[in-house]
């Protein structure tokens, strides 16, 4: 049984209930260093949890391609995660609803050159996917000595397709 998903664009309504998109649109919050920057002020919702500490680490995760065959979801139970890419290469952005503590029926959404997002605590997702090299991104997401990662294998997997694609 093929299970299909067709990616959408990623945008802060259809993304809203599983986070935050993080980009510049609209204009800026204000402007600061005498006028020459623009400041997009608090656009995330970071939490990392009781006893948790918030880090930045470097991921250099490997180029995929669509079709891409979807096969595990994971979740960080005790705090929030953002991916911030450090190209302007899109990438792919699953999410899926929580049912009864297990992933519902994914979403797929395709970025926008330097879209990043902020995963909510808890939020059912895929594995960092971007869609060129060299897949360079900052993740700001919970430093603790306590477990924060549920996975959860799908079978079958579901096969993810640019929209329009047959």
């Amino acid at each position: 049984m093929t299970r299909e998903i067709f990616t959408e664009a990623l945008t802060a309504e259809a993304f809203a209930p599983f986070g935050d998109v993080l980009d510049t649109s609209g204009a800026p919050d204000k402007l600061i260093n005498a006028g020459l920057c623009g400041r997009f002020h608090d656009r995330a919702t970071l939490d990392f949890g009781e006893g948790g500490r918030a880090g930045i680490s470097l991921f250099k995760a490997q180029a995929r391609s669509l079709p891409y065959t979807l096969d595990l979801l994971e979740r960080h139970p005790e705090g929030s995660q953002a991916f911030l890419p450090m190209t302007a290469a899109p990438f792919l952005v699953i999410v899926a609803p929580d049912v009864d503590g297990a992933p519902g029926r994914p979403q797929a959404f395709l970025t926008e050159p330097f879209q990043g997002v902020n995963f909510h605590r808890g939020t059912w997702h895929g594995v960092l996917t971007p869609l060129a090299e060299p897949g360079l991104f900052a993740v700001v997401d919970r430093i603790a000595k306590t477990p924060n990662l549920d996975e959860h294998p799908l079978d079958p997997p579901y096969v993810i397709k640019a929209s329009g694609q047959q």
